[in-house]
């Protein structure tokens, strides 16, 4: 047989070809993107960033991978479906870093969210020295690892060290009392009855209100208690009933709150604490949780002293310490002491104790490098901030050393004070110099000043983007006429600043006032906001921000507004006259895709109410109800008014398709008959941008509704159609959408706090976000903004700056002042950005 002859060999793809892309609003675009390179994706808001990069990119390079494995595997697993294509050739397997990590729950934390916890317990189990059944220290041996009874040398007993699993709060090293959370909830007595000057019957047991039928006045007079007295006139024995009175059956002539029907029954007494116990017990989500929270103190668990373990797993110790102490060091303490342990135990278990600690180098040193030093493995994931979060998963999804991987990076930078971008580049780089690709979408001129090629697409929004505007090297896009984004990459353009009053006239309109004790890593406190202005809280992750903002001066001033008690580390709060304390986040709006631009802006009940009054309407009988997609009568009977339908392809993801029938418009026909001025129909108003429906209804005389369209345009929405879901909608349009009903209303007893409200912003739009919150101020209000975006900053009034590191390195005012004076303080690490 003649030898094979020798071919050339065919040159690797060095690009990703993307045609006919028409995923959200692109508009069949054809694109290629570079490989083995940091790759940028800019363009203003709802552009079709995110529908190229996420959309499209990583959803044909997972979707692929995955195609790879058997039916078996692919049924197991949350699949995305096929994006609207033609054609992407050549994309590598893909993974994602997505936007606004959702918030952990409360058995997560960020030793089990970095997964470094695993490692640790790994530690204690097999090279700790354990404690015997009778309470003897046990010397480190190779028993736990090979599966066998540990004798211990002083009494002889023999008995299993603990694995693990053993050693996990989630698992079988839970403190029992806690159930693994490290805090319990008790009833907290003074807020059952906040108000003593008001009797039983006028609503002074509060939770009987809420939480238990109203004829529980009714029985607990029946024990005698005058329910007809101020509650501070109530004997000793009288509150003691009405607190912990007990669960006895009574005989009650029930009496109807209209005074004229009665009826003898049978009900057991609950008592005030009793109610609320009976309420947490049944409550299975969030919200009935919230009900009764309000009632509720939470406290360190008396047993495990907040360390979420049993006294069991409490038992292994090495260096002196247990697996609680050394959750407690900090990241950087930690990477100091763990290339210690192999020296500190017996010369034949150090093989195996390098072995395990080397496992921790990729980890801490990727954490370390994007500046969570400072954070103790044993901090609950829920206290941490949106940027902490967002690197933790940065983190977890960069650890493996990959080659040849996409990356698909959401908007990176989001929460990252300037002084971590630098950190976060290092990370990237570190993956180009794997061999991966990148492909990150961002705002931040710095990080797409960092990227090889750029990629920008526009250039407006909605309708008015899915276009690719310009593409090349950032001095090509610097330099094209198009480019939106190329001109704050020069240097030429900046972000056009309000008009900000005279440092000595900031407090002339009052300020609100809030003293706190320490928490978490924040020292005591003592703030002044000035009123009616934009103050900017400001400082490196971790340095304090989230604690003095959401955790201390929202729910401070609300208690102190509704007259309840002050959260237990807020000790005095002047409310100077605000009657409302608004949180305007980035979290989506509604839970599913009934919730759409139309409803939350309550633009469609007008708009229902219009089309009833019709002579059509008026002939059919139909009345505003019957315009509704979700329950009147004209909604698509096929998919029941939501526009789709699910359809289930077995071990394929479930495809969820336009409705057949109404072809997405969530209305059957009778509905399409009924037409407004210039001959249109709801469905067909809905299928319309906000934006179109204001030039549709101008000549109307629907006030409302136009007034409302015209607010939404205001907010930079104008590109939203009416018929959007809000599920879908970006952080950025959220928290507009959220102002919505805001801005036309009288604010001067309102503060407004924003939680980064810059989070996914193109400089342009950063600019109609300053306009939006300029008229809250004009119109009175209060305004607070957790911020890192030096644009923002700068617009300030007057500037909080938190630090001037994070953890036990910040949690204090480093300076309060205007931009000009935090610019100039030498201890402010965001002042030398500014």
């Amino acid at each position: 047989m003649p030898p094979r002859a020798l071919t050339a060999p065919r040159p690797a793809p060095d690009h990703i070809e993307v045609r006919g892309a028409r995923v959200h609003n692109l508009k069949d675009v054809d694109v290629d993107i570079p490989l083995n390179e940091l790759v940028g994706i800019a363009g203003v808001s709802g552009s079709g960033k995110s529908s190229l990069a996420l959309g499209t990119l990583y959803a044909e390079g997972s979707r692929r991978y995955l195609d790879a494995l058997s039916t078996y595997t692919r049924r197991r697993i949350a699949q995305t479906g096929r994006a609207t294509v033609d054609e992407v050739l050549h994309v590598p397997a893909a993974l994602a870093l997505r936007q606004r990590p959702a918030v952990p729950g409360v058995h997560s934390t960020f030793g089990t969210s970095t997964e470094l916890l695993n490692y640790l317990r790994l530690l204690f189990s097999r090279l700790g020295s354990h404690v015997c059944p009778n309470g003897h220290r046990v010397p480190p041996s190779m028993d736990v690892a090979l599966g066998r009874a540990t004798r211990c040398p002083v009494c002889g007993v023999e008995f299993m060290g603990p694995g693990a699993e053993d050693l996990a709060f989630n698992s079988g090293g839970a403190c029992a009392t806690c159930g693994g959370t490290g805090v319990v909830r008790t009833v907290d007595e003074a807020s059952l009855v906040p108000d003593e000057s008001i009797s039983i019957d006028d609503g002074a047991v509060l939770p009987w209100g809420s939480l238990m039928w109203d004829l529980m006045k009714q029985v607990c007079g029946s024990f005698g208690v005058r329910t007809d007295v101020p509650f501070n006139q109530l004997t000793p024995e009288e509150r003691e009933i009405v607190f912990h009175g007990p669960m006895e059956k009574r005989h009650i002539l029930y009496r109807a709150k209209n005074g004229e029907s009665f009826a003898e029954m049978d009900f057991t007494y609950y008592s005030a604490v009793n109610t609320v116990k009976n309420a947490l017990s049944k409550a299975k989500d969030e919200k009935g949780l919230a009900r009764v929270s309000r009632f509720l103190r939470e406290d360190v668990c008396p047993d495990c002293g907040g360390t979420r373990l049993s006294a069991a797993a409490r038992g292994p110790e090495i260096d002196g310490m247990n697996l609680a102490d050394a959750t407690a060091l900090t990241l950087d303490e930690l990477a100091t002491w763990v290339p210690t342990v192999p020296q500190l135990v017996p010369d034949d278990l150090r093989e195996m104790a390098r072995t395990i600690c080397a496992e921790t180098d990729e980890p801490i040193c990727r954490l370390q490098q994007l500046g969570l030093g400072y954070l103790s493995l044993d901090r609950a994931s829920s206290t941490l901030s949106t940027g902490e979060r967002q690197r933790v998963q940065l983190a977890r999804a960069v650890r493996n050393r990959t080659t040849g991987v996409l990356y698909v990076l959401d908007e990176p930078s989001i929460g990252l004070h300037p002084s971590n971008v630098e950190g976060l580049l290092g990370v990237v780089d570190d993956l180009l110099a794997d061999g991966n690709s990148v492909v990150l979408v961002d705002h931040d001129v710095r990080v797409l000043r960092h990227a090889d090629h750029l990629v920008e697409i526009g250039p407006g929004s909605g309708a008015d983007g899915g276009r690719v505007i310009v593409q090349g090297s950032v001095a090509e896009v610097e330099k094209s006429p198009e480019s939106r984004i190329g001109p704050f990459l020069s240097g030429a353009r900046q972000v056009r600043a309000r008009e900000r009053v005279a440092a000595s006239e900031v407090f002339s309109t009052g300020a609100l006032r809030i003293e706190t004790d320490a928490i978490h890593t924040v020292r005591p406190l003592s703030v002044e906001i000035p009123r009616g202005r934009l103050t900017a809280v400001t400082g490196v992750s971790g340095s304090g921000k989230t604690t003095l903002v959401l955790e201390s001066l929202v729910p401070g001033l609300r208690a102190a507004i509704v007259g309840e008690a002050l959260p237990a580390h807020v000790r005095s709060v002047d409310a100077a006259g605000l009657r409302r304390a608004n949180l305007i986040d980035a979290t989506p709006i509604g839970a599913n895709v009934r919730s759409t631009v139309a409803t939350y802006s309550g633009v469609l009940d007008d708009l229902r109410r219009a089309y009833a009054k019709l002579p059509e309407a008026r002939e059919r009988g139909l009345k505003a109800g019957a315009f509704s997609y979700n329950t009147g009568s004209l909604r698509c009977p096929t998919c029941d008014g939501t526009g789709q339908i699910s359809l289930d392809v077995q071990f394929l993801p479930d495809v969820d398709i336009p409705c057949p029938d109404c072809g997405g418009a969530r209305y059957g026909r009778e509905a399409w008959e009924v037409r407004l001025s210039g001959d249109v129909s709801l469905p067909e108003l809905l299928s319309y941008t906000v934006d179109q429906a204001r030039e549709v209804l101008a000549e109307t005389g629907l006030r409302s509704a136009k007034a409302k369209l015209e607010v939404l345009h205001d907010l930079g929405l104008g590109y939203l159609t009416l018929g959007e879901a809000t599920p879908a909608l970006s952080g950025g349009e959220a928290q507009r959408l959220k102002l919505a009903s805001e801005l036309t209303r009288n604010q001067a007893d309102a503060l407004f706090v924003f939680d980064e409200p810059t989070i996914g912003l193109h400089p342009l739009d950063v600019e109609v976000l300053l306009g939006v919150l300029q008229r809250l101020i004009d119109n009175g209000a209060t305004v607070v903004v957790i911020e890192h975006d030096l644009d923002m900053i700068a617009a300030a009034d007057w500037v909080i700056d938190m630090g001037p590191g994070g953890g036990d390195a910040g949690g204090r005012i480093v300076c309060a002042g205007t931009p000009e004076q935090v610019a100039a303080c030498e201890q402010s690490v965001t002042g030398r950005y500014l």
